[in-house]
């Protein structure tokens, strides 16, 4: 019988602080397998993207479309699903809804890097981009790392305070702010989540910031600015979520910076402590099939 999970029932598998712990245990595990994945263009302007990944016991191919313009639609961004195998026997045994998979994942890796790098958790927290991330990081940082207020920033005015009133259903202190360059110097745990067609933010981030930087995830895409990251490079610390953004860092990419000499989560998570040195912290993510993996397996447990 495979177990066919709806968005509400994958989401209830994958509560964010274990996901995160998940998503450690998962770094720290040998048997990890995961080739780089398959992008294929589409026609319309969209990518249909092939990413499997497997451990001992566990495979998984996770199959999505990310089409940019969908919201014109009234559509997703995101739409697919994570098929789930048994590794020995290789019977299907779920199907776990991709979109659901992808924001919990994404945002559960954030709250893991800033667990070990955030120089501090208290907030204000500041969202930059009030779409589906928006809302998973606005509810791994509260769960995972107990922040009750948030700043959020968005084009879209609707997208903003919509976010606020499920921060505030949440129990938490929440605001629209107009201007993220200016919100930077009260925040010092940031999130940018846009759609990274263009640069979104052009101040620096306070000394004391963590900084997840999650919407651009191709060498064409950005949300910060050259200058800024150059910056955080010399100034702070940069740490990208696997070696697969040494060709996908959009941001870091178009700063001219080295990609490949920087640190990874799996170096943090092995060695925390030499990885810690003062100024703002910039975490670099760009999605790897492992998490889903990790979300897979806590999903079979659960």
């Amino acid at each position: 019988m495979v177990a066919a999970l709806s968005p509400s029932q994958t989401a209830a598998a994958l509560p964010y602080p274990a996901l995160a712990d998940a998503i450690e245990a998962l770094l720290r595990d040998p048997t990890v397998a995961v080739p780089a994945r398959t992008v294929q263009a589409l026609a319309g302007g969209g990518s249909l993207f092939v990413m499997p990944a497997a451990d001992v016991r566990v495979a998984i191919t996770k199959l999505i479309t990310f089409i940019p313009d969908n919201a014109a639609r009234g559509l997703p961004a995101i739409q697919g699903d994570i098929v789930v195998f048994d590794a020995v026997t290789g019977q299907r045994t779920a199907l776990l809804d991709g979109p659901t998979v992808t924001a919990r994942r994404t945002a559960a890796v954030s709250l893991l890097a800033a667990r070990l790098l955030a120089p501090r958790t208290d907030g204000p927290l500041l969202i930059v981009g009030a779409g589906v991330q928006g809302r998973s990081h606005l509810e791994a940082f509260h769960e995972g790392l107990g922040v009750q207020e948030v700043w959020v920033a968005s084009r879209s005015t609707a997208s903003a305070d919509a976010l606020v009133l499920h921060a505030r259903s949440l129990g938490m202190r929440a605001q629209r702010v107009d201007g993220a360059d200016a919100a930077l110097a009260d925040c010092p745990l940031v999130v940018s989540c846009t759609s990274a067609q263009t640069v979104a933010l052009r101040a620096r981030p306070r000394a004391d910031a963590f900084v997840a930087a999650v919407g651009a995830f191709t060498p064409r895409m950005v949300e910060w600015a050259p200058e800024v990251c150059r910056w955080l490079a010399e100034q702070g610390l940069v740490v990208v979520d696997t070696r697969d953004a040494d060709f996908e860092a959009g941001d870091l990419l178009q700063a001219g910076i080295g990609v490949p000499e920087l640190a990874t989560l799996a170096d943090v998570v092995r060695d925390p402590g030499a990885h810690r040195r003062k100024g703002p912290v910039f975490f670099k993510s760009c999605g790897w099939a492992g998490w889903d993996l990790a979300a897979a397996r806590l999903a079979l447990q659960r």
